[in-house]
């Protein structure tokens, strides 16, 4: 019903004067939990950038993803270089074809949300991992609202979150952390399906003949 109140609210057509507000970020928050509980896999092409860090660098990577709940990814980077990040839910797979190089993690138990990527693969909660607040972007786009995520418990890789939605349909448009050094890396979303059916297989990787096999007792970092 949260989500149902929020769209109605927000139907164009209103003068100005009688336009609603809009919605206190907790409840923006459950109302983007509710429909994200309802997507149970999506496709979508990205781009993302990593901005600022220590060396105040910067560099933009671009490919597909497909991500079915709970837990299995398939980002395939293809621009400027290729790689693929593979999770099955269980163990994540990082392949570097340059480098003929297939690195392993274990992919954390339970809903503990240690990366933002794994926020999108349904491992965590809005309402109950984060505090929200909105967010103030200098480039946010017309028709979107950004809420800023902050973890209730200290994460190691991140410091907050940004998240970018459509304002009618609560579709996930950008995912911006904000890391502890002081950098930024942006994921914005493209052609995004929602609910296609993907098959389990996507989601298999085999290590390929001859690669080397660096395993790691951490998870995915």
């Amino acid at each position: 019903m949260a989500l149902l109140a929020l769209l109605l609210a927000l139907t164009p057509g209103l003068p100005a004067s009688q336009a609603p507000t809009r919605p206190s970020p907790d409840a923006l928050a459950r109302a983007i939990q509710d429909r994200y509980d309802a997507v149970g896999d999506f496709t979508a092409d990205f781009v993302q950038t990593y901005q600022g860090g220590v060396l105040s660098t910067t560099a933009t990577e671009q490919g597909t993803v497909l991500i079915k709940k709970p837990g299995k990814m398939r980002w395939n980077y293809t621009s400027p270089e290729t790689h693929l990040f593979v999770s099955d839910g269980l163990t994540v797979y990082s392949y570097v074809p340059v480098d003929n190089q297939v690195y392993v993690f274990d992919m954390p138990s339970g809903d503990e949300a240690t990366t933002p990527v794994l926020f999108l693969a349904g491992k965590g909660d809005l309402t109950r991992d984060f505090t929200v607040a909105y967010a103030e972007l200098p480039d946010l786009p017309p028709d979107t609202y950004a809420l800023r995520l902050t973890p209730l418990q200290v994460e190691p890789d991140y410091e907050w979150l940004t998240l970018v939605v459509d304002s009618h349909t609560l579709q996930i448009r950008r995912l911006l952390a904000h890391y502890l050094e002081g950098g930024t890396s942006t994921f914005v979303f493209t052609n995004l399906k929602e609910n296609v059916g993907l098959a389990d297989a996507l989601f298999t990787f085999r290590i390929p003949r001859g690669a080397d096999v660096i395993s790691s007792d951490n998870s995915f970092p």
